[in-house]
């Protein structure tokens, strides 16, 4: 009994931890088997779990007791295959055996571990628009031609503005803005506070379907950072749209 009411407290944790985190509800398709929990994504209705409830010896093991279990997904074969040899883990019962788990829920793995495997899983199963979504921050070159814009002043009279907003960029990146000749330096590092702001411009040098919110963090003076010292050091040889960075670049910048 006190395996049972371990799984039964088990299974009731998972659900409350992707409601809370994932907003998912849990999925019950078949009439025939009430206790399958099936999670899936909001978006494309992927499947990203399975909670059932089986025999321990339909999964090989040599024992006729039942037990309640979890299917993840992981995107890394080596993974798997490391995470299969561990106690508590097996190939995934009833799934593709070289991409899914099935975690035993006797206990075995640590509740804190499950829910690790249930995020390696949701980001395994994501749409391409999720994945974007629930990315960690990113940090940014973004060009900007003084040509169009005074934005050597940009942060004179306010310390956040609105700027065109790049693709892939999303709130809590950090960008920093690399303005072109005849200064060719980065002069501004900003956190992206709002995205996805309507607007529409268009001309024979520029076309702006969207800004974004930035604020000034840290600025650098004109020779710091320059064109060519992106070159050199870095191995920055061109700045045409927002890009990502190398490491050690950004530790300088952070400076």
């Amino acid at each position: 009994m006190n395996d049972e009411r371990q799984e039964k407290s088990l299974r009731t944790a998972i659900l409350k931890y992707v409601k809370e985190k994932y907003n998912t509800r849990p999925d019950y398709p078949w009439k025939r088997d009430p206790n399958s929990a099936v999670l899936r994504h909001e978006d494309s209705r992927k499947w990203y779990g399975l909670i059932m409830n089986i025999q321990k010896s339909r999964l090989g093991l040599s024992d006729d007791a039942a037990t309640d279990i979890l299917n993840v997904r992981t995107d890394d074969t080596m993974f798997h295959d490391m995470m299969i040899q561990r106690e508590g883990y097996l190939p995934g019962y009833h799934m593709n055996r070289q991409l899914w788990l099935t975690i035993l829920l006797d206990g075995m793995v640590p509740f804190e571990e499950v829910c690790g495997m249930i995020d390696v899983s949701y980001k395994a199963t994501a749409s391409a628009k999720e994945k974007q979504r629930i990315r960690p921050p990113k940090e940014w070159i973004i060009p900007a031609n003084p040509k169009y814009y005074d934005v050597e002043h940009a942060f004179d009279n306010a310390d956040e503005i609105e700027w065109k907003q790049g693709r892939g960029v999303r709130v809590k990146d950090t960008v920093y803005l690399y303005v072109a000749a005849p200064v060719s330096a980065i002069l501004y590092q900003c956190n992206v506070t709002e995205t996805d702001i309507p607007y529409h411009y268009q001309d024979e040098n520029l076309t702006i379907q969207s800004t974004m919110k930035i604020k000034l963090l840290k600025r650098y003076q004109p020779d710091r950072f320059t064109f060519d010292t992106l070159k050199q050091e870095y191995g920055i040889y061109a700045i045409r749209g927002p890009r990502g960075i190398p490491g050690s670049l950004s530790a300088a910048l952070k400076k």
